[in-house]
């Protein structure tokens, strides 16, 4: 019995350590990461409007699709132990801090919003804590017994890892098949013991994923899909250079610009920066005047980045970038000029 309540007494405390762990982010974010600004009144364009902070508080979410692609390109050439998982913990809670600070300029933080980004970022890090855990331990062991040579599951993982990444671009992560991950590396699994412990550990975290994403998809269909659209204003193009990209729909004139409903995520970036090369310039979008972009570069800093964050990997960093819309045409046409290249552009 004493034994058994030692036993006991240890989970507990490992327990209660976890769950501190898990939520001093949290709590910092919330305590330390306060700006002083002040909202400016807005004026909006378009007939639909989103709240303007969201460009910002998208970053979150992305950076976890970031954190994948840049665990794919490590893992093309090396072994997951050389993924850094602390250093993707840690850049989510700082550009989360960082983005909460400069969300003062833009309005208040919704309920839902900063809970949506404390309980990604709380599951993102216990997940990328329990991976590491894993990796640097039974995983790193594994490698060692298989030599140098990477067998077909390690070279299958990784390519399922970079379409997971590229799936994450454009698709909420719930609706990726990791029930048919799982089941292709347990068929293609040699006998060798690295591909054995690969089928097992990953076919484990796939499946775990697989169950976690039932309940996530059941509560997003009863509390209703994001919308999938987004109306701004657009001046300086043609009516047939509008209409000729695919998703997207004249609504009316207005005040000096043509509003137009396009698709939004990956998508939207594409097309933005396709209208930036064609001469347009934007008045509004989704009644807002500020937006955030990301671009990539060799330069580790840039006077104007809100954030710049080394991506692993790569050799590079990314930047973020909060920009007036009436300037953003104008900053993507000089991204070239400044050794950057555009990654995504944030949308409400």
């Amino acid at each position: 019995m004493r034994l058994i309540g030692t036993f006991l007494k240890r989970a507990l405390q490992l327990l209660l350590m976890l769950v501190l762990t898990l939520a001093a982010p949290s709590l910092y974010v919330e305590t330390m990461c306060r700006g002083s600004g002040e909202p400016a009144p807005a004026n909006p364009l378009s007939s639909e409007t989103r709240p303007e902070i969201r460009t910002l508080l998208t970053y979150p979410e992305w950076h976890i699709v970031h954190a994948y692609d840049d665990y794919a390109q490590v893992i093309d050439q090396d072994d997951p132990h050389d993924f850094g998982y602390l250093r993707a913990i840690a850049g989510y809670w700082s550009s989360l801090c960082t983005l909460t600070r400069a969300s003062a300029d833009l309005g208040e933080i919704d309920g839902p919003t900063r809970q949506l980004v404390h309980v990604i970022g709380v599951s993102f890090t216990f997940e990328m804590l329990m991976k590491g855990l894993y990796e640097e331990t039974v995983g790193r062991v594994a490698t060692m017994i298989r030599g140098p040579q990477q067998t077909r599951l390690d070279n299958m993982s990784a390519l399922q890892a970079a379409d997971y990444a590229a799936f994450l671009q454009q698709v909420p992560w719930y609706r990726y098949d990791f029930r048919g991950d799982a089941a292709t590396l347990n068929a293609a699994a040699t006998d060798a013991f690295r591909d054995q412990e690969r089928a097992f550990a990953l076919g484990l975290e796939h499946l775990t994923r697989a169950a976690y994403a039932d309940v996530i998809a059941q509560a997003v269909a009863a509390t209703g899909f994001d919308d999938l659209t987004l109306q701004m204003v657009v001046t300086g193009l043609t009516p047939s250079q509008i209409e000729a990209v695919e998703g997207v729909t004249i609504l009316r004139d207005v005040q000096g610009g043509i509003e137009v409903e396009t698709p939004r995520y990956r998508e939207l970036t594409g097309i933005l920066a396709g209208w930036a090369d064609q001469g347009a310039t934007f008045l509004d979008m989704a009644g807002n005047d500020q937006i955030m972009f990301t671009a990539i570069s060799e330069t580790e800093e840039f006077p104007d980045a809100l954030a710049s964050l080394r991506r692993q990997g790569y050799e590079d960093t990314r930047h973020v970038f909060l920009v007036p819309v009436t300037s953003l045409a104008e900053a993507l046409r000089r991204l070239d000029a400044n050794g950057l290249t555009l990654e995504h552009i944030h949308d409400y």
